[in-house]
């Protein structure tokens, strides 16, 4: 079993083994934004060697102020334009953005948690006090 991971604040625990298996249900499912800041554009584009005019109209789309990373319609749901389903991975894990690195910790999770068991096989629940 792989390590668990902890947040303060948290009423659960992360296992990322459980990664291996899950079909990348958190880069999968329902249409959701992807919000990328400057910075996360820049070291996108950096990884995928592009400027960041070409990574801008190729893989985001402006929401509001904000850019989001474009998704791909599926028969009946939607993936990340960076979900590699043959893999079960991120084709830019390395410089993906914060705010997939720090799921599961969401502040919108915190009372949602049987929603976020739904979607991630790696939560443990009960593991304040280790």
């Amino acid at each position: 079993m792989s390590t668990l991971m902890k947040k303060e604040g948290f009423s659960y625990a992360f296992d990322p083994s459980a990664c291996l298996t899950c079909g990348g249900r958190c880069c999968t499912g329902e249409s959701g934004y992807i919000f990328v800041n400057k910075s996360e554009i820049e070291d996108i584009s950096s990884f995928l060697n592009l400027s960041t005019r070409e990574f801008v109209k190729e893989y985001l789309y402006r929401e509001g102020f904000k850019f989001s990373i474009k998704e791909r319609k599926l028969e009946d749901s939607y993936e990340c334009v960076f979900y590699d389903s043959a893999t079960n991975g991120c084709m830019i894990y390395e410089a993906r953005p914060l705010q997939c690195r720090t799921f599961p910790f969401w502040d919108y999770f915190k009372n949602r948690i049987d929603e976020l068991q739904l979607e991630c096989p790696g939560i443990i629940l009960g593991s304040d006090d280790d």
